[in-house]
């Protein structure tokens, strides 16, 4: 099995590259694992003899037509310029999110011009690709109306995705991810960030910005439930998926002040006392556009699993990234 993970170095690729290195991996023997991103991704323990790792710039010209030229069985399609950043800058934007997925998508496609070449592609796609006003029940069956660049690029994605599925040019799913929370490491500029931001710093000790209401709602899963996606993800039969190749992620309903009620049942007021109140209107804007509760079924019927509580989330971090202890 040779595997490719593009977006390698952020959170989500570093965990899941070092679930791939794990005895258990659904994957199963993997002869070869390619690991790149902007910064050169280090190795995980477990197959550091068969890994690879290389700095690329996905909208580079010829980047991927270099990534695709080993022919990788199973691609992990990670790499994006963040919400946050992504409504900044509007070139970097589409340069990444949009045109180095499509110049992607073209490398596999001219790739089995030559010979026969169809690899499963997991795409990290968003719940952002639906906008306000949202219908009661939002499910994949709902239309994708963005109301960001970043949304935007990602519906693109999604679209580009099930039409070279449909071309059996490569057999794709895309991941309607909620927010991952508790993000472990440092801020990042997704407007998200504030989510994590507001639970990680408190648990160290450390003062966290809230920059929006406490009774905003939002969908949220752990690291641990997004690596599992993206595992199942690389294994499911997609003939049972259909032609509707992205699908809404399990995750939690929750709002800002549920976070931090969890928060004090963990660490008690101390630690919330350490979160500061500064509005940001552009953060509540963006926030503003997001839905607040979905309806994974299809999903869930798949075989897809995240947490029920917010509880559940602060454990998950609390094992994973504090070694058991808050």
């Amino acid at each position: 099995m040779h595997v490719l993970i593009i977006g390698a170095d952020g959170m989500l690729g570093r965990k899941l590259a070092a679930a791939l290195a794990a005895p258990a991996s659904p994957l199963g023997a993997i002869d070869r694992l390619k690991l790149v991103d902007i910064a050169s991704p280090p190795a995980p323990a477990g197959l550091s003899a068969v890994t690879a790792s290389e700095a690329v710039d996905l909208s580079t010209k010829g980047a991927t037509e270099m990534l695709i030229a080993t022919r990788p069985d199973v691609i992990f399609h990670l790499a994006a310029v963040v919400s946050g950043e992504a409504e900044v800058d509007f070139d970097k934007g589409y340069r990444v999110n949009l045109d180095g997925t499509r110049a992607l998508f073209e490398a596999i496609r001219h790739e089995g011009l030559e010979r026969p070449y169809r690899p499963r592609v997991v795409f990290a796609s968003s719940a952002a690709v639906f906008g306000a006003p949202f219908p009661e029940r939002l499910d994949d069956d709902c239309a994708t109306a963005p109301l960001t660049s970043y949304g935007t690029q990602k519906a693109i994605c999604e679209l580009l995705l099930a039409d070279y599925s449909r071309r059996r040019i490569l057999d794709g799913i895309g991941l309607r991810l909620p927010t991952i929370c508790i993000r472990p490491g440092t801020p990042n500029r997704a407007a998200s960030g504030f989510f994590s931001n507001i639970l990680r710093e408190p648990l160290a000790g450390q003062e966290a910005v809230l920059p929006v209401a406490d009774d905003v709602r939002h969908w949220f899963a752990s690291p641990r439930a997004a690596v599992g996606f993206f595992l199942h993800a690389a294994t499911l039969d997609l003939e049972t998926v259909g032609h509707r190749r992205s699908l809404i992620m399990p995750g939690l309903s929750a709002t800002v002040g549920d976070e931090i009620e969890a928060l004090r049942r963990l660490s008690g007021e101390a630690a919330v006392r350490l979160i500061r109140r500064e509005p940001d209107p552009l953060i509540e804007r963006i926030v503003s556009g997001w839905a607040e509760r979905f309806d994974a079924g299809r999903a869930l019927a798949l075989g897809f699993t995240a947490e029920a509580t917010f509880d559940e989330i602060l454990r998950v971090h609390v094992e994973d990234e504090l070694g058991g202890r808050a």
